[in-house]
């Protein structure tokens, strides 16, 4: 084998190498963004009860009818303890700020006020525009 030869295929060895790589980690992100955040919404927790339920336990479809309703009352129930409690996080920020803006500067205070519009801007985008206290005015 010619030399020329060997690099051609050292060369074709590594394409394919780092060609699987790409491939790999594309595919390992798409899974892993679904394993993480599409099959942990808050809204899914019903159907995820009733699934796993279902098989793990063979349930039979009368057996199914019998439970939903019971599953569909829990995931409205855990739904709003998780709406309670994520208000109640953000009243405890909210006041924690207000404490906190007393001990600033002006330009602190300023940026304080800008980390709370990202902060509220992020919970609306992710659904998350209950309403809420509004950060006080600076002392």
């Amino acid at each position: 084998m010619n030399g020329a030869l060997r690099w051609k295929l050292v060369a074709g060895f590594v394409l394919v190498f780092v060609a699987g790589g790409i491939a790999g980690a594309a595919l390992g992100g798409f899974y892993a963004r679904h394993l993480l955040f599409e099959s942990h919404r808050p809204g899914r927790v019903g159907d995820r009860m009733k699934e796993r339920l279902r098989t793990e336990l063979r349930l039979t479809p009368e057996q199914m009818a019998k439970i939903s309703p019971i599953v569909d009352k829990t995931a409205v129930q855990l739904r709003q303890i998780r709406r309670d409690t994520g208000r109640r996080v953000h009243e405890i920020m909210m006041e924690a700020h207000q404490e906190i803006a007393t001990n600033l500067t002006d330009e602190q205070r300023q940026k304080l006020q800008q980390i709370e519009e990202h902060h509220r801007r992020w919970r609306h985008h992710h659904g998350l525009h209950e309403s809420a206290p509004q950060p006080a005015s600076t002392p």
